[in-house]
């Protein structure tokens, strides 16, 4: 009597692991991915440490014969957001240290997801996994997860090399009425709002496949239009409810722009 042959069925799960495991060993054997966390770690020491050195300096217009006297950074906490003043009113303002603070991290990390999905679709690994599998669902799953977790390094990163700078620069480091906890749900809401980019990113790589110059581009124009947004929604000051929100925010873009990826995959060509 012959014994059936029971062959082992390829679920969802089983698929999104196999997938997560190939996207992350390529991505810790990336030289992308370190040199984005080191960026991430020493941008804010130099910044602190320049512009602390550079305080007071003047400069003089030669044509209207105007002096500037260039302001360097007062506290350590004004490379993650501004701080507020006894009046309530915001410390540091549109200065240098408020537009070059760990909000940068949200599109530097465009760079690592553009190339790391182009770098598919140029070697024909995707036209091959597609051909094979047809798991277009758990590849865009698997594509953002793991640029969530590069973006969420640079910005736990930023972090410590903004207080490595600020005690390499000898800056305070008073809260001026926050508390730590404010600045624990800061960075967990920064870390969920880069679902929302990293979402947006996925997008527009996959749309652009090979062409990494394109999908940068695109992403730095498609970012910027929540940029500014970023300071207001996860301010030094943040609580439960700007975590919660940011998390929420964060649910819905992957979700409805993954959707949106696998429509493209499979309505566009694979090359």
């Amino acid at each position: 009597m012959e014994k059936a042959i029971n062959f082992p069925k390829f679920t969802f799960s089983k698929r999104l692991r196999s997938m997560l495991k190939v996207d992350f060993k390529r991505m810790f054997k990336s030289k992308l991915f370190y040199i984005l966390i080191a960026c991430a770690l020493v941008i804010p020491v130099l910044i602190t440490v320049m512009m602390s050195m550079m305080d007071g300096t003047v400069s003089v217009n030669p044509q209207t014969g105007v002096e500037t006297v260039m302001e360097g950074p007062e506290n350590s906490w004004q490379s993650i957001g501004t701080l507020p003043t006894a009046d309530g009113a915001a410390m540091g303002g549109m200065d240098v240290m408020g537009m070059c603070n760990i909000n940068m991290m949200f599109m530097l990390v465009c760079v690592f997801i553009c190339i790391f999905i182009s770098e598919d679709f140029r070697s024909g690994y995707a036209k091959n996994l597609f051909t094979v599998r047809s798991a277009k669902g758990d590849y865009v799953i698997s594509k953002t997860l793991a640029g969530f977790v590069c973006g969420a390094l640079m910005l736990i990163f930023y972090f410590i090399g903004a207080m490595l700078g600020g005690a390499i620069s000898g800056l305070s480091f008073y809260l001026h009425g926050l508390t730590a906890f404010n600045i624990a749900m800061c960075m967990m809401a920064k870390i969920f709002l880069m679902l929302v980019f990293v979402a947006i990113f996925v997008l527009i790589s996959i749309a652009s496949k090979q062409r990494a110059w394109l999908s940068i581009c695109g992403s730095l124009g498609g970012g910027m239009l929540l940029f500014m947004m970023v300071s207001l929604i996860t301010p030094l000051g943040s609580s439960v409810i700007n975590a919660v929100l940011c998390l929420a925010g964060g649910l819905i873009f992957a979700v409805s722009l993954g959707f949106a990826s696998k429509a493209v995959l499979n309505k566009t060509s694979l090359v």
